[in-house]
């Protein structure tokens, strides 16, 4: 090589150098400390089965909607029918079954394959499997890992809201709770033994992995149905937790409930109630709960509703067989002690 390519060479070099030399020495950017400009509140929603749990959502994500805020619900029921309220009573196909059928094809999932939207309310449905074919809980963590291939944590949102099945507790359904997939959790319940059970074990879920490090707390209870006898009242201040909203037992919004009619948007009769509870679960902090044992549960109804009268009469050998109990010597090896 000539001299002059071998001082082009250096020269081209040198600059290099410099240029590298000059941008280490560059200071970084300070570390921001000022307040997060926008973080999602991702909510997850438990009640018993028919308590009125994906009506009272449905109308409480359109009313977010129509305050300006950016929502998203997802049904994470196996029945699907989170979606169906918000849209007139439309099936919306689920995420399994779209992933199941394109699977099948050699095709991906898109956004627009099972995400859709009406009135600023974007929704889908995680979906389950078809009875005795697989595990509920299954579903909705595959369900979960579609999500995050769609890029789940980039969406957005201003409120995730995720519409879950409380009867049943195995890992799959409490999966936001057990994970920290959400801030936190509300319940839906009304004055009935059989939704404040269901209320209790989604409490009870939460303290215990509270206590394995979690952070998920309870934003509060939505009492549904309520009729005025105060049973979920009285649970709510024994759990620690907040009443949200009560929605009343009333005739016109079961008429509206079941022909798929969305009650919740400014204006209307209803439109005040779904307002003030768009604002409490906006603004209601995760607590931690205290769960109620089976007895404290029991005691907030009266004997006559829940047979507190009743008293346990031990049954003997004589009741199961007919006859008199032999004892026999037992089989216990006992060790000498030291």
């Amino acid at each position: 090589m000539s001299d002059n390519g071998t001082s082009s060479t250096n020269g081209a070099l040198h600059q290099l150098h410099s240029s590298v030399r000059d941008e280490a020495a560059t200071a970084p950017d300070a570390v921001h400390t000022g307040p997060v400009t926008k973080e999602t509140q991702i909510i997850a929603i438990y009640g018993k089965g028919g308590i009125g749990k994906s009506f009272s959502l449905a109308n409480l994500s359109y009313m977010m909607a129509q305050q300006g805020k950016k929502v998203l619900l997802i049904g994470c029921d196996p029945k699907s029918d989170t979606t169906s309220l918000l849209f007139g009573g439309r099936a919306c196909p689920t995420i399994i079954e779209v992933s199941s059928r394109l699977k099948l094809a050699g095709q991906q999932v898109s956004i627009s394959d099972v995400c859709f939207k009406r009135d600023g309310v974007f929704a889908m449905e995680l979906g389950g499997p078809e009875v005795g074919r697989g595990c509920g809980g299954r579903g909705i963590i595959h369900g979960f890992e579609i999500l995050e291939k769609l890029g789940f944590h980039e969406w957005g949102f201003d409120f995730v809201l995720l519409d879950f099945l409380g009867d049943v507790v195995c890992g799959g359904f409490g999966l936001p709770i057990a994970r920290d997939m959400c801030q936190k959790v509300i319940v839906v319940g009304s004055n009935d033994l059989q939704s404040l059970y269901v209320a209790n074990n989604v409490c009870s879920a939460v303290e215990y992995f509270r206590k394995l490090g979690g952070n998920v707390g309870v934003a509060g209870i939505l009492i549904n149905k309520d009729d005025g006898t105060g049973e979920a009242e009285a649970f709510a201040e024994k759990a620690g937790i907040p009443i949200l909203a009560k929605v009343p037992a009333n005739d016109d919004i079961r008429k509206k409930s079941a022909n798929y009619e969305i009650i919740g948007f400014p204006g209307g009769e209803w439109g005040p109630l779904f307002g003030e509870l768009a604002q409490a679960v906006a603004d209601a902090p995760p607590v931690r709960p205290k769960p109620l044992t089976q007895d404290e549960l029991l005691g907030l109804f009266a004997a006559s509703q829940v047979g507190g009268n009743v008293v346990l009469e031990p049954a003997t050998m004589f009741d199961l067989v007919g006859r008199e109990e032999v004892t026999k010597p037992s089989l216990e090896v006992v060790y000498d002690t030291v």
